[in-house]
């Protein structure tokens, strides 16, 4: 019996109803590709194989070879690489599908790097549906005025429609997390809806904004910036003491396209 690391974030999903419900929020075809992060021991994957999925493993654990090589067969391919360090796009050049999907039991410690990097790589992932710490999902999911609205939540909705699917109880894992987890799901907006915008300088720009929460924008960017902008704050209605958690994704486009264009 493998034990869980704590040194890699496990706690092993073991909830079969909750499996079920993250299986089905994406309605994957024969002809679509779907990337599992940390199968570890093979829950997800299993019932991922038995509805006739093909699925890219990538799991970080050597000892899982114990669970996942009875579940590879021509559809179901482990690679046992850690998924920051991977080049994805190299990979997936390799593969051919319709649709690109993530589902994903994601360790806390490292759930927001692994999620920056597939939302920013030259992919496109159509949906992903991600168990994360209870806290991280409101994150993501947060509105402007809220106190769990941040960097993140702007960056993500940039690209995505997210929704909070559930919450999952903290005695579905093995060994039992101190926390409760949610899922959420990422599903990518049509190209039509994106404004033109260089995500580089978005990130400039909420990466200032944010850095000290409890000032206001103008002190976060400074007075000059705060001066280039200022006019687009009162078209929509906001004063010098506005702060960065009270201002929605479009007005941070149109902050970031005249401070850096």
């Amino acid at each position: 019996m493998v034990k869980a690391k704590k040194s890699f974030g496990q706690n092993f999903l073991k909830d079969k109803n909750i499996i079920n419900k993250i299986v089905s929020s994406i309605g994957f075809t024969e002809k679509d590709l779907v990337i599992e992060i940390g199968p570890g021991k093979g829950a997800l994957t299993k019932v991922l194989k038995e509805n006739n999925a093909r699925v890219l493993a990538f799991e970080i654990d050597e000892r899982m070879h114990e669970y996942l090589d009875k579940l590879e067969d021509d559809k179901i391919n482990v690679v046992y690489e850690d998924i920051l360090k991977i080049n994805l796009t190299n990979v997936l050049s390799k593969y051919k599908y319709d649709k690109l999907y993530v589902i994903a039991n994601l360790p806390y410690y490292i759930t927001t790097p692994i999620i920056e990097k597939l939302i920013f790589l030259d992919i496109n992932i159509d949906q992903m549906t991600v168990m994360v710490q209870n806290e991280v999902a409101d994150r993501f999911c947060a509105k402007p005025g809220t106190s769990s609205y941040g960097m993140m939540t702007v960056l993500l909705n940039y690209k995505y429609d997210l929704s909070k699917l559930f919450v999952v109880s903290k005695y579905c894992f093995d060994p039992v997390p101190k926390v409760e987890s949610a899922v959420v799901n990422f599903k990518i907006k049509d190209r039509n809806q994106y404004i033109n915008v260089n995500v580089d300088n978005l990130k400039k720009v909420t990466s200032l904004a944010f850095s000290h929460k409890r000032k206001t924008l103008k002190n976060n960017l400074g007075n000059d910036n705060f001066a280039i902008i200022q006019s687009i704050l009162l078209d929509h209605g906001f004063d010098n003491n506005v702060r960065a958690e009270q201002i929605p994704l479009n007005v941070y486009i149109e902050i970031s396209n005249k401070l850096y264009n």
